[in-house]
């Protein structure tokens, strides 16, 4: 039979639960505006009957209730939402950073028009015109030297701003780091936390809410996912490599310099692999820095090293007023010293590679006559050689499109000899060197004897780079140079000596004699013509391609990343709103549930209040 005081135990349970309840709301509304924070239920259930359903049962009718009891608080969540703000976090945060880093890249493009490159290569190329019309004028050899002064700094100026920007990046990049680092040893930890407090039968609540804080964190720093296994563990994976796996985490790591520009690559600390991330802030800040301002730079570095290049070959063969020659008008700093650009790459003491930039053959060639041979060419390219087939049916013209056409960092042209020039390009993969000719070969003779570059035919005959003097490849009489230091965009700088005497800026050429006629100015007029010339400025053909590209490349990639931004903060938005629906807490609400539970508590103190009086009435009144 039920026990006199069950009533007061009844009663002390409808007090307790509701108390649980009006604390979880005031723990609800405390929390309204915490980071994170999930609103919390009380599930609450009724308590076992006094008689259960068996043979040993009393007979009577029904069976008793034993008031109420807590079942559980529960937070609530949906889990399906949160693995979608996961993996889409780190879209918007990727386009974030590029959007932000584009806007500080487009800046250093849109220079005023008075100190830009592009306008001060125009007065470099004027100045010229108008030595070429006065070659004898002082005054105008003087406007030559001082507008490429002018130009040199522009560039030096672009250059430093660029590297600036990359600076800035990777030192975002160490920062990002950092705090992967450390939101994945603070889930780790959460982990331990959780597993023990469930393993105490406790449902933790505010720690599962913390652990989803900081996954959302890492979530925009990285592309990752989340994983729950059946033993309640807890894993982050990030490109289907563990990140964290219970109450362990990784680290990433990183190199020491592994290229010219002096920054470290990342890579897994325990293992010491190459650590990739394609999303979040993180794998933005990494494509900016190897990938998208590498490419500004060595396009820079490209432009840069052809124009001295250029203008050097006409002016060092003309002659200036006072009969001065074989000056070059930019000064170019080689990579090495040794004539024969011998290099010790390996840094075991010995000379292993060969660093040479450019090629010139022996032999005139005339751009509209068919070659009348046949054979495959292989080049250097970004991942192996490229083969690069000619028939004897192919103009000379032909060939060199088809070179220039390819996916080779090798490019060619005929220069003011009609000779065949082979030059490099930057390389897209950072293990290799910028300005480098790699590899030439040709199984036929449009390369050995028809153009006079190479000496022999066949892998026998050609020239790879990673070798001590593999100069002697080429044929006799032909033409090389070594390639120069890193970044030629940074030291660029006119030829002190032409600043020291104006005269010796060349304008025209010697006569058979050894003369300088006065009024010669075919070289100005030569070096004026190089602007619109085909000359192949990397993938562009002249210079003002160069420009028309660089600007255009910049200013559609900050809009795609604008775009893409805007799109992704509107799904962002859809999904948060979606979750604070859900999740978030509403005080109205609130206070509503703490009105009917305070209800419920009233009602149970005076159930009890009752009880005890009945209790009371037959202790000390019966039988009175």
């Amino acid at each position: 039979m039920g026990s006199t005081f069950s009533g007061i135990e009844l009663g002390k349970r409808s007090i307790m639960a509701n108390t649980d309840a009006i604390t979880t709301a005031g723990h609800n509304i405390s929390n309204a505006n915490t980071e994170g924070y999930s609103r919390q239920r009380v599930q609450i259930k009724e308590f076992d009957p006094l008689y259960k359903p068996d043979l040993e049962r009393l007979e009577r009718p029904g069976m008793i209730g034993q008031g109420v009891d807590v079942q559980s608080i529960n937070r609530i969540r949906d889990e399906l939402l949160d693995h979608r703000i996961v993996a889409q976090a780190n879209q918007e945060s990727y386009w974030q950073t590029r959007s932000d880093y584009y806007t500080m890249i487009e800046q250093v493009y849109n220079e005023p028009d008075d100190i830009s490159v592009r306008s001060n290569m125009d007065k470099f190329w004027q100045s010229w015109q108008e030595l070429s019309i006065h070659p004898e004028s002082e005054a105008s050899r003087q406007a030559v030297v001082t507008r490429a002064v002018t130009l040199t700094d522009s560039i030096k100026q672009r250059w430093e701003s660029l590297d600036g920007i990359a600076n800035l990046v990777n030192g975002d990049i160490d920062a990002t780091v950092k705090q992967v680092n450390s939101l994945s040893k603070q889930i780790a930890d959460c982990n331990g936390e959780i597993v023990r407090s469930r393993a105490m039968g406790d449902n933790p609540n505010d720690l599962l809410d913390r652990r989803d804080l900081l996954v959302d964190k890492l979530s925009q720093l990285i592309n990752i996912t989340t994983d729950q296994r059946d033993n309640d563990e807890f894993m982050v994976h990030v490109d289907g490599k563990v990140l964290v796996q219970g109450s362990v985490s990784r680290e990433i790591g990183k190199t020491p310099k592994f290229d010219d520009t002096g920054y470290s690559k990342l890579i897994w600390a325990d293992t010491g692999d190459d650590a990739f991330f394609k999303g979040g802030k993180l794998g933005a800040l990494v494509e900016l820095r190897d990938v998208d301002l590498r490419n500004e730079i060595q396009s820079l570095n490209t432009m840069t090293m052809n124009f001295a290049d250029l203008v050097n070959d006409v002016h060092r063969n003309a002659v200036g007023a006072n009969k001065v020659t074989g000056l070059d008008f930019f000064v170019q700093h080689s990579f090495v010293e040794n004539a024969n650009g011998n290099f010790d790459r390996n840094g075991d003491g010995e000379l292993d590679t060969s660093y040479v930039f450019r090629f010139t053959g022996t032999n005139a060639l005339d751009l509209q006559q068919q070659v009348g041979i046949e054979g495959v060419m292989t080049l250097s390219g970004s991942n192996g050689n490229v083969s690069i087939p000619y028939y004897h049916t192919d103009t000379v013209e032909t060939v060199i499109a088809r070179i220039n056409d390819s996916t080779s960092e090798v490019k060619a042209y005929l220069d003011k000899n009609n000779h065949l020039v082979l030059k490099a390009t930057t390389a897209m993969n950072s293990n290799n060197p910028d300005f480098v000719i790699r590899h030439v070969e040709d199984s036929g003779y449009f390369l050995a004897g028809y153009s006079g570059v190479l000496a022999g035919t066949g892998e026998t005959g050609a020239y790879d780079f990673a070798q001590a003097d593999a100069v002697n490849a080429l044929a006799q009489g032909s033409q090389f140079a070594v390639s120069p230091v890193y970044n030629p965009s940074a030291y660029i700088e006119v030829n002190a000596a032409l600043q020291n005497d104006v005269m010796s800026v060349a304008a025209g050429y010697m006569d058979a004699a050894g003369n300088a006629p006065t009024g010669d100015g075919r070289a100005a007029v030569e070096i004026a013509s190089i602007r619109n010339s085909s000359v192949m400025v990397g993938s562009m053909k002249t210079f003002d391609d160069y420009f028309a590209d660089s600007v255009t490349n910049v200013g559609l990639k900050g809009e795609q990343a604008e775009t893409n931004l805007l799109s992704q903060n509107a799904i962002m938005d859809d999904l948060h709103n979606l979750r604070d629906s859900i999740s978030g807490v509403n005080i109205d609400e609130e206070l509503a549930e703490i009105m009917k539970f305070q209800h419920g508590y009233n009602a149970a103190a005076k159930f009890i209040t009752v009880w005890d009086s009945l209790i009371d009435t037959v202790i000390n009144r019966l039988g009175v």
